[in-house]
């Protein structure tokens, strides 16, 4: 006797073919989920090596510090770290002068001193510097955006107090601004971003002279 074969009906077709649709649509929003997360976590690291590399270059700049008298506009000054609210500005900023700057066997036409400066522009962190110590007339400066998407920049000096005789009473504060003719005792970069809140990092200086 002959076997009579059966086909699949349509309603069972149009069920295997749901069935296999929302496996299709489970799957695609699954792997667009993985593909989403995958591309935060890299943008999250990029900016996490941003930060981390601005940090170093800040330490590295502030480590290497030197009490070093600098000219503004061709006339000489005894200032050798200016600091707090200035016009170039969106907050607080620093000048100074580090040593430290490597030049093999001095073969390049530059001092190993680098006048560097920070400040705040447009929600970028920024560091300014120049090929010469001094402030040469009519030079342009080079700036480099270490950081994007910063709220503010507060930057704090750890000095000696000082009485109505303008003597120092021996007790240490942080100041909100500073100029003086010798470097503080410490320098406080707090540094608010939109992406990892307020960071604050506070530096010893050694090329004091206290």
């Amino acid at each position: 006797m002959a076997r009579i074969s059966r086909g699949f009906t349509l309603i069972e077709i149009l069920v295997a073919m749901s069935i296999f649709s929302l496996i299709g649509l489970a799957s695609t929003g699954i792997l667009t989920s993985v593909i989403d997360s995958d591309e935060i976590s890299q943008e999250r690291f990029q900016k996490l090596q941003s930060l981390q590399r601005a940090m170093l270059i800040i330490e590295r700049d502030m480590l290497q510090a030197i009490p070093r008298r600098v000219r503004f506009d061709g006339e000489r000054t005894e200032i050798v770290m200016k600091g707090g609210m200035t016009e170039d500005s969106d907050a607080d900023g620093v000048g100074f002068v580090r040593g430290g700057w490597q030049n093999p066997q001095l073969m390049l036409p530059r001092s190993t001193q680098q006048f560097v400066a920070y400040r705040l522009n447009d929600e970028k962190l920024e560091r300014v510097y120049s090929n010469y110590v001094d402030n040469v007339i009519g030079y342009e400066p080079k700036v480099r955006v270490l950081l994007d998407n910063v709220i503010d920049l507060n930057i704090e000096f750890y000095v000696q107090a000082e009485d109505d005789s303008g003597f120092g009473d021996n007790s240490l504060n942080w100041n909100e601004s500073f100029t003086g003719a010798k470097l503080p005792r410490a320098v406080a970069f707090e540094i608010e971003t939109r992406d990892f809140g307020i960071l604050r990092r506070e530096f010893a200086l050694s090329g004091n002279g206290s």
